[in-house]
């Protein structure tokens, strides 16, 4: 075993150790995290294999001799709490051979944390409901539960209920029609329009963006590929109809917006006050300019113009509509309305 000696907070080496000749300049620059990783897969295979050479060692591990004796180093000053002979790990190589000792704690099998496994868990079965062919989700399941359960006999194993009833019907129908390539009916809110309306619509996939379930399809009644929030579709019927798409409905890129406008949307042109200058930044435009007053010009593409509506009379003054002159005209007798019922009430 070798000699080591603590003083301070400092280690002094054991006589006639190895001194490394490492540069201290590596080929790339390596954070500490991904040093660290690579030491903690190096304590266990260096244990399994005591008296390898350090030159077997580097290509192992895809090192230069000098790195791997820099580890080394790195090694024999560590330890568990305390930090004495008796806590730091033993690492010896001055003969052109690693021996390891003392690092059994390090060298054993790392298991999740009972939060770390719940957090896992959800995940898996997130991502297990909307998966067509859900197999090697479940069998990855089985095994954590197994893995949890061994690591915390008292615990009880994990099972998680992230569903309230609500979206599992829709979403068993959605997968079904998906897997057997079947068009299927929605019963579709719009929120714009504060509307359910009926479609049907061959599916092309179902994604999570930013935390949201979304269908995305051919939608029958737009004649065009359409995005669908799942927890806006109040009922789903698989019918017995081929759901093959169309050659034509293409997948959007998903790198950019989920909603892309069509060339039959609505151009309208917003112009909003300093405080409700955010607006140029929340939606998706198609140009700005921004007066000296603070004043911003928007210009955007719309599907509906029932949501520019509600924006402007949300705004309440602060966004008045430039373009298209019928669009101002209706947002003027929505305010109109709203304020007589407000004196009446």
């Amino acid at each position: 075993m070798s000699d080591k000696r603590v003083a301070g907070d400092r280690v002094a080496a054991p006589s006639g150790a190895r001194t490394s000749t490492r540069s201290t300049a590596r080929s790339t620059a390596e954070t500490a995290t991904q040093r660290l990783g690579r030491l903690l897969d190096m304590v266990p295979w260096l244990l399994r294999h005591q008296g390898v050479s350090i030159e077997e060692a580097a290509r192992e591990f895809g090192l230069t001799s000098a790195q791997i004796e820099s580890d080394l180093e790195l090694l024999f000053v560590c330890g568990t709490p305390g930090y004495t002979h008796a806590e730091l790990i033993d690492a010896q190589w001055d003969d052109g051979h690693i021996y390891l000792a003392n690092a059994d704690d390090i060298a054993a099998p790392m298991r999740l944390t009972r939060d770390e496994a719940v957090t896992l868990t959800a995940g898996l079965q997130a991502l297990g409901s909307t998966l067509v062919n859900s197999e090697v989700v479940e069998r990855t399941l089985e095994k954590l539960r197994k893995a949890t359960t061994a690591a915390d006999p008292g615990g009880g194993q994990i099972a998680l209920d992230l569903d309230d009833g609500s979206q599992h019907s829709v979403m068993t129908q959605l997968k079904e029609a998906l897997g057997a390539r079947r068009r299927v009916h929605l019963s579709y809110y719009v929120a714009t329009r504060d509307e359910t309306t009926e479609r049907d619509v061959d599916i092309m996939r179902i994604v999570n963006l930013d935390g949201q379930w979304y269908l995305e399809g051919w939608c029958h009644r737009a004649d065009a590929v359409r995005f669908f929030r799942v927890d806006r579709i109040e009922a789903a019927t698989v019918l017995d109809e081929d759901g093959t798409p169309p050659p034509e409905a293409t997948p959007r890129d998903l790198d950019d917006e989920i909603f892309v406008p069509s060339e039959g949307d609505l151009t309208v042109v917003l112009e909003a006050a300093p405080q409700a200058a955010w607006i140029a930044d929340y939606y998706p435009n198609e140009g700005i300019v921004r007066g000296a007053d603070g004043w911003v010009r928007v210009t955007l593409k719309v599907a509906d113009p029932a949501l520019v509506r509600r924006l402007v009379l949300r705004l309440a003054g602060d966004v008045r509509v430039a373009s298209p002159s019928e669009l101002a005209s209706a947002v003027a007798d929505e305010a109109r309305a709203a304020l007589t019922l407000y004196e009446r009430g």
